[in-house]
């Protein structure tokens, strides 16, 4: 019988505990190690790929191994929905995305011995339902929007809020599944699963 290598084979440069969700989810072996740099924050539709590409470029200084970048931002109308600040905030911003369609771009970077491998963005397109000020109200009292950009987790209690969804499902979430397996595909690193 074969051993089974559970050296983490990737870092992630994420405190996300749905990333790492996903990531064990599909029987990846890693490790975090959060990165220190600070995220930009502007309107460009590249920014979730610059900011995974510094995340992964950070850490990859201090670690030899094979480093998984990424950042996820929220788009309404061409401007960037962030995480909200307080409850208020939270039921603005929910209230902006009601009944109406987003963007959801997730960026994706690896990169090894402080050297950029590959950096790509996957896009999704959410529709909310038309929902009643109270649920918007009882959604926001759930807490749950607190830490997640555009207000809402689409694993949770979120899901409640949306109508349909067109793309990568994961993505929503934080990690683009296929995306993450095709890259790594194409930096040619083979990856021990659990």
């Amino acid at each position: 019988m074969a051993l089974i290598n559970l050296t983490p084979s990737i870092v992630l440069a994420s405190a996300s505990p749905r990333r790492s969700s996903i990531l064990k989810q599909i029987g990846f072996n890693f490790e975090v190690m959060v990165s220190t740099h600070e995220e930009e924050f502007s309107n460009d539709i590249d920014l979730a790929k610059t900011n995974a590409k510094n995340k992964a470029l950070e850490v990859s200084q201090r670690d030899n191994r094979l480093v998984l970048g990424c950042d996820t931002l929220v788009y309404l109308e061409n401007q960037v929905l962030g995480k909200p600040k307080t409850k208020d905030h939270a039921m603005e911003i929910l209230q902006k995305l009601n009944n109406k369609e987003h963007l959801v771009r997730t960026g994706v970077a690896f990169a090894q011995k402080g050297v950029l491998l590959s950096a790509k963005i996957a896009e999704t397109r959410v529709f909310f339902r038309n929902n009643s000020p109270q649920e918007l109200l009882d959604y926001v009292n759930s807490l749950e929007p607190m830490d997640k950009a555009g207000a809402y987790g689409i694993q949770g209690l979120g899901a409640r809020l949306i109508q349909s969804i067109c793309g990568c499902y994961y993505n929503v979430v934080g990690l683009p599944v296929a995306l993450v397996l095709d890259m790594l595909k194409e930096v040619n690193h083979s990856y021990d699963f659990k």
